[in-house]
């Protein structure tokens, strides 16, 4: 079953989920974000999950001067996170894990839940963003050739290859979402990508933020249009 069948509205994902507080790491529907698992409270958590519904929560700390994984139970969360499903998942010989978490939906967090564990867990809402569930929504509003200029431009501007083949045959709504995870932008800007309210916003801002680096670099990117 592919996960858009597993999973068709808000009612389908889990209330409750384990939270993965991560500064600069955001997940989006479709995107796929690689983790290295090392630390003992996130090797339980995924643990956990996988002998469970397999779906964990990315979720930023508040603050740029909060450490990257915050320990603290008491540092304030970002109230809009990503809900993703272990799709890949290594052991590896060191004692650390190799996962890989694909992008469901974003969530709301309802309220913080006790689980006696040593991660943090969260009573979540999806129906803000339910529309995160039809796959491929809002794709015909996007400006692809504005996006795909200004995509080519920034890689050359930074001495970057793609296969442009595969860019090319990419739905938009996977290629910008997979842009919006793996751009190098501060967390920020990565959680205004997470909270732009439809993929057409969600566009429109990755280009503003790609041509305002392109423009203080030298390059076209104030331009293009």
């Amino acid at each position: 079953m592919s996960l858009a069948d597993r999973y068709r509205r808000p009612a389908d994902l889990p209330p409750r989920i384990p939270l993965f507080p991560l500064r600069g790491a955001i997940l989006l529907p479709g995107s796929t974000l690689p983790l290295n698992i090392f630390e003992p409270r996130y090797l339980e958590m995924i643990e956990d999950v996988m002998s469970g519904s397999r779906m964990l929560g990315m979720i930023q700390p508040v603050g740029s001067d909060a450490q990257e994984s915050p320990p603290e139970r008491q540092v304030e969360l970002r109230r809009i996170g990503g809900a993703g499903r272990i799709t890949s998942y290594q052991e590896l010989d060191d004692g650390r894990l190799a996962i890989a978490v694909t992008g469901i939906s974003r969530f709301e967090i309802v309220g913080e839940a006790e689980t006696g564990k040593s991660y943090r867990a969260a009573s979540v809402s999806y129906d803000r963003f339910a529309s995160d569930l039809t796959r491929g929504f809002g794709e015909e509003r996007i400006d692809r050739v504005r996006l795909i200029g200004v995509l080519r431009s920034y890689l050359t501007e930074n001495n970057l290859q793609t296969d442009w083949a595969v860019i090319d045959r990419a739905p938009s709504e996977y290629l910008i979402n997979a842009l919006c995870v793996m751009c190098p932008y501060g967390p920020e800007e990565k959680q205004a990508l997470l909270e732009a309210s439809d993929l057409k916003t969600r566009a429109e801002v990755l280009v503003a933020l790609a041509e305002m680096d392109l423009a203080a670099r030298g390059g076209s990117g104030g331009t293009l249009q």
